[in-house]
């Protein structure tokens, strides 16, 4: 379960040699770095960026091994449509406390601490978006699903239905040995470090308890996390959705292969949910 977080550095060198940060920009945006307490102990490292004078706001999750500075493409895509952003480390990642990565399981209560704090600094007029990508896109479906459906729009992009289903492709694709023998063993060193099973990290199980919009998003060609897992999930989702299957790119790779038909899928459902007019 453990994977290795990329360095800050090659984030931030990936990120500007390909045009999608701009540090000298980003210096000069108006921002308001804080600390959220995390209520397992520890504490976030996130970044209000806030152009507009307005309480339209979209809060956004990376993917597991990433930061912050990874989020800033999606941001940037609200910040020229009016709203303002949210840019946070999740647990061990980034600027961020914690020790572990829980895949969306201890991550969802984190998020729920960044939307409390956001909705008291901003008052009672807010209105939140969410986006995700990877575990970020799991992370925010666990956290409408199962705490709270507290945000006005989610978009995920590229999560996973179920966490167990995920890794015993994965076992089979990468190790070549029966998920039968290594995932029931890794789940139990899993519940004993940290006292959570692969079993209840299952945005499926809970995906219809969001009323809310959701806009999913995902690469025809991930083979990281498969498009039928995104499909799945559109399916099983009630009420306002989208579903936008990129056809360029490997596992968060829509936006970075596919920005023009991305940002206008973003366009259309923000409109169709009357948070956005195009102009």
């Amino acid at each position: 379960m453990y994977k290795k977080k990329k360095d800050v550095n090659l984030v931030l060198t990936r990120e500007t040699s390909a045009g999608r940060f701009d540090p000298a920009k980003f210096e000069t945006l108006p921002k308001r770095e804080i600390l959220i307490d995390s209520p397992l102990g520890y504490q976030l490292k996130t970044i209000l960026v806030e152009p507009h004078q307005t309480n339209r706001y979209v809060i956004i999750c990376h993917g597991v091994t990433e930061n912050k500075v990874n989020s800033v493409k999606y941001m940037n895509i609200f910040l020229e449509r009016g709203f303002n952003g949210v840019i946070y480390d999740h647990r061990r990642h980034g600027e961020s406390g914690g020790k572990t990565t829980s895949y969306g399981h201890y991550e969802k209560l984190d998020l729920k601490a960044v939307v409390d704090w956001l909705k008291v600094d901003r008052g009672p007029d807010l209105v939140l978006g969410i986006h995700g990508e990877s575990m970020g896109a799991a992370t925010t479906l666990l956290y409408a699903g199962m705490i709270e459906d507290g945000a006005d729009f989610y978009i995920v992009d590229c999560p996973f239905s179920d966490f167990k289903e995920l890794l015993e492709y994965q076992i089979k694709k990468d190790i070549k040995l029966p998920p039968r023998i290594v995932l029931p063993l890794g789940d139990f060193f899993l519940r004993l470090r940290d006292k959570y099973s692969v079993k209840e990290v299952s945005p499926i199980s809970v995906i219809e308890n969001i009323q809310k919009p959701i806009l999913f998003i995902h690469s025809q060609d991930d083979k990281y996390i498969l498009p039928s897992m995104t499909e799945a999930l559109y399916e099983r989702k009630q009420g306002p959705k989208k579903l936008f299957l990129a056809l360029n790119g490997d596992h968060a790779e829509s936006f970075n292969k596919n920005r023009e038909e991305y940002e206008r899928t973003v366009d259309e459902f923000l409109e169709e949910c009357g948070f956005f007019k195009q102009k």
